[in-house]
């Protein structure tokens, strides 16, 4: 490039339509994915008060063809989403994707794995509530993406949602009706709706990328997304016999515990044998509490020494979908166990 070269000025932010309520219409037969989403959430953005109106920069809009119900996305859609960003996300001041509520929780930090070494915004929302109903928090989740997606101090995948702006890879879906659905329970948000501004808090985020290009993993999900994956959750009373059922299925290659408390399994010699008998096939096993805020630290009581024993990794205060998100990145790509384990354990995106 010679020294006169210029270089051309970034697009407005580009909104991805994915599918979801917030794009939905009525039906004889309940709420169905709608059309012309550009047309509609222009009416709706242009409904909101004129100071907040003025402050919504230009976008432009992207909608998948096949927009879905978020309850059907698998590993597959994470990986189209994630490419579909990398491809784009040079020409463009930041992202939008509007998304489903009900995983955009998996989406978001599957997201932030995919896309490591973002140097600008990648903000994920939806809605509880399509865009044309009365009262639907529509308009004002996408306009608060938008504002934060422009904003250059804010590079990582984020959740914004309700007035509040969290990490992606340590949101959670909360409740099920309330416009404030989602929730970061083992990290402080990294900004919020504050009167007709939008706040972004200093020392939150990830460190800026000052040079060189996003260090993006990209690998093929498709081998995971069905039946590669388990999430169990421990119960009392569950048996050897029960969670051999799922791990010794020879498709499986990863799973998820769900363990009681700081990190604690029943002192049970058969349910301990079938969990080293899965690590040391060389699937991947991580532990998380049933608890949903603080982590866990297995060994700390004597009841969870032997998950320890079994080669189970300790997921710290990770998010269940933060933990099984990074198990699929990890199993995707062609490293060795001991790496897995090793960056399993090292957070890559603020994740732990």
């Amino acid at each position: 490039m010679s020294a006169h070269a210029t270089v051309p000025p970034l697009r407005p932010p580009l909104v991805i339509y994915t599918g979801g309520t917030l794009g939905m219409v009525e039906s004889d037969s309940g709420l169905v994915p709608g059309g012309a989403i550009e047309a509609r959430l222009a009416r709706a953005l242009n409904a909101l008060p004129a100071q907040r109106r003025a402050a919504i920069p230009e976008h432009e809009v992207l909608a998948f063809a096949d927009p879905i119900d978020s309850s059907a996305a698998t590993p597959r859609e994470w990986q189209r989403l994630a490419r579909e960003i990398a491809k784009r996300h040079r020409e463009h001041a930041g992202i939008v994707v509007l998304h489903g509520t009900d995983t955009l929780a998996w989406t978001a930090s599957s997201l932030a794995y995919q896309l490591q070494g973002l140097d600008r915004a990648v903000v994920v929302t939806g809605a509880m509530q399509p865009l044309e109903t009365e009262g639907s928090d529509a308009a004002d989740n996408v306009e608060l993406a938008l504002r934060f997606a422009v904003n250059p101090a804010l590079q990582e995948v984020a959740i914004a949602f309700g007035g509040r702006l969290m990490r992606g890879v340590r949101g959670r879906k909360w409740q099920t009706r309330d416009a404030r659905a989602f929730a970061s329970p083992n990290y402080p948000l990294l900004g919020e709706r504050v009167g007709d501004d939008a706040i972004l808090y200093p020392g939150r985020g990830l460190a800026r990328q000052q040079h060189g290009a996003p260090g993006f993993e990209l690998p093929d999900y498709a081998p995971l997304a069905e039946g590669g994956m388990a999430r169990l959750v421990l119960w009392p009373g569950v048996t050897a016999r029960q969670v051999a059922a799922w791990l010794e299925d020879p498709a499986l290659r990863g799973a998820m515990l769900e363990v009681w408390g700081g990190g604690n399994v029943p002192e049970d010699p058969g349910l301990l044998g079938v969990l080293t008998k899965a690590s040391g096939e060389g699937k991947l096993l991580a532990a998380i509490s049933q608890c949903p805020h603080g982590g866990i630290d297995i060994g700390h009581y004597a009841a969870g020494l032997g998950l320890r024993a079994a080669g189970v990794l300790s997921a710290d205060d990770m998010t269940p979908e933060a933990t099984l998100t990074k198990l699929v990145h990890l199993l995707a790509q062609p490293l060795t166990d001991e790496e897995r384990r090793r960056r399993f354990l090292t957070p890559l995106v603020g994740e732990r």
